[in-house]
């Protein structure tokens, strides 16, 4: 991992389609050596504060920061930021490898990294296969493994769990908490809110495009005293009602 720590912090990020508004003023901090759960109902807005967060979906308000610095103006931004947004965004017809090989050509980075990342996800022995037929497990680690791959101080996922069997769930739970363990950021949107509870540390939590909370995980469960599914459930339906008002 390059030099660290890294202030990630997203500022009133606003985005509309049409007269929806799909994200309403949000603005949270992500802390350096920590794991962020990235949680609300579908619809939320969390994909689309994702993909602000990396430049492909442009905000029309507000921003996202790296070090005082905007994604877009990143010199090396997969040396920064390793987002995993979609397991899909692969061409079938390439093997692994060369998949990966394209993807550090396209980031400046050195062909040497491809190798390591393939052992690191566990892809190692259908390195030459092609993508087209990999399990969408498989293509969650080839899409981590892109991820990784300019060594990044910071890890954006969207729902990487998708299609994990238990022990992928638990390769993946044990290589985020180590990346941040390392001195890393992450920050990880899930649906699998009692497999988030087992290794975040803190919660940015959203409904109807609004921040609802930013705090840790202990402090929501310690306050409602109950499990962090039924706390979140409870915070989130109490939003809509109020969005609904």
């Amino acid at each position: 991992m390059t030099a660290m720590p890294t202030s990630t912090i997203v500022t009133g990020l606003t985005k509309h389609y049409g007269q929806r508004r799909a994200v309403d003023d949000l603005s949270f901090e992500l802390r350096a050596g920590r794991v962020t759960g990235f949680v609300g109902p579908n619809g939320a807005g969390k994909s689309t504060t994702l993909r602000m967060m990396v430049g492909l979906s442009r905000p029309d308000r507000g921003e996202a920061r790296y070090d005082g610095v905007r994604y877009v103006d990143l010199a090396h931004p997969a040396r920064t930021v390793g987002a995993v947004l979609d397991a899909r965004c692969m061409h079938p017809g390439r093997t692994a490898r060369n998949h990966l090989r394209a993807t550090a050509a396209l980031g400046d980075i050195p062909a040497s990294r491809v190798d390591d990342v393939l052992a690191d996800v566990g892809l190692e022995s259908v390195a030459d296969e092609r993508a087209g037929g990999f399990s969408l497990g498989m293509r969650q680690r080839l899409a981590l493994a892109s991820a990784l791959l300019g060594d990044p101080r910071v890890l954006l996922l969207d729902e990487p769990s998708n299609g994990l069997d238990p022990d992928g769930i638990r390769w993946l739970r044990n290589r985020l908490r180590s990346f941040a363990d390392a001195g890393g950021t992450v920050f990880v949107s899930s649906h699998l809110i009692a497999e988030l509870a087992r290794f975040a540390d803190d919660l940015v939590v959203v409904g109807a495009g609004r921040l609802i909370a930013a705090e840790t995980v202990a402090s929501v469960t310690s306050r409602t005293g109950t499990s962090l599914e039924d706390s979140l459930l409870e915070m989130t339906a109490a939003s809509a009602a109020f969005a609904s008002a």
